[in-house]
């Protein structure tokens, strides 16, 4: 009876010690320039990989970065796989990053993409993570700044994976990139282009720029009754365009039941996915986000 209660006590006292060890966000109040006045917080797991991998998560709309930290599984992956986790925090505009502004838009114009990319320098520095190993994902507002940095910065992302989002420069010029600062038309649908125009306008993010863009997977919800639908339909226009592929094929119940995977070209740079049914909350599917990132 003595033996099992010690044994029991060592096992609670080693449960407790792994709890209390155990990697938590931190805050980081300093990371260099920060012209959109975004908040950082950072997620480093106790086993951190050698030249880890970086993945920026972002928000939607009202949210914040530690709030958003609780809505995935990514932390629990972090430490199984050993990279890190940034979560930026917008804090103008109704807390929704920017995604309308020129500058934001831009290849070192400022606002919160120039934020965003100061916070992946800080982090390679400081942990000596693998520079082309740098990622972006995120919900709405996240989403949009996902094929935001796409464009502005394809030098610094690998692989983004934007969850109901908006093409790259759909809200340029609005007035806000909230739904009660900015212009309705894209989040209604009515902004459509060409796939040339679309395409244009993703180029102009980095004028003279002849590097490769990040490989996307985007998700978008049929039943989406904030963003419109339609935005889908334009970012496959968007960047089937940018890396010149054409739709294949279609993968249905892929990757589970009510997933219809849409593949373009060979399917390793561009894939998106429609989800039956699904409003603008689409769950994001960390195993195939990681999957996509080459992570898992």
């Amino acid at each position: 009876m003595m033996f099992s209660g010690l044994l029991a006590g060592v096992v609670a006292l080693a449960s407790f010690s792994s709890v209390v060890s155990a990697a938590s966000l931190v805050s980081v109040a300093s990371y260099g320039s920060n012209p959109g006045s975004v908040g950082m917080h950072i997620y480093v797991p106790d086993k951190l990989a050698s030249n880890p991998a970086i993945i920026v998560a972002m928000h939607g709309c009202f949210d914040s970065g530690p709030a958003y930290s609780t809505q995935t599984k990514f932390p629990a992956q972090a430490d199984k796989l050993g990279f890190i986790l940034i979560y930026p925090s917008a804090t103008r505009d109704n807390k929704c990053f920017d995604g309308n502004t020129q500058a934001s838009l831009s290849h070192n114009g400022g606002s919160d993409s120039l934020s965003i990319v100061n916070m992946v320098k800080y982090t390679i520095s400081k942990y000596n993570a693998d520079p082309k190993k740098v990622f972006a994902t995120g919900s709405s507002s996240g989403g949009i700044m996902s094929n935001v940095l796409a464009g502005a910065y394809p030098d610094v992302f690998a692989a983004v994976a934007p969850f109901s989002g908006m093409p790259y420069g759909c809200l340029l010029n609005s007035g806000g990139s909230s739904p009660s600062s900015g212009d309705q038309n894209c989040a209604r649908g009515r902004t459509q282009k060409s796939p040339a125009q679309w395409g244009a306008l993703v180029r102009s993010g980095f004028p003279g720029y002849t590097g490769s863009y990040p490989k996307m997977e985007t998700w978008f919800g049929t039943a989406d009754g904030v963003i419109s639908y339609q935005m889908l339909i334009e970012q496959v226009k968007e960047w089937s365009n940018v890396f010149g592929v054409s739709w294949t094929r279609n993968e249905t119940d892929n990757p589970v039941r009510g997933y219809t995977k849409m593949v373009f070209g060979d399917g390793t740079r561009f894939v998106a996915y429609s989800v039956q049914g699904v409003g603008h909350v689409v769950p994001t599917n960390e195993t195939s986000v990681l999957d996509w990132f080459g992570l898992s």
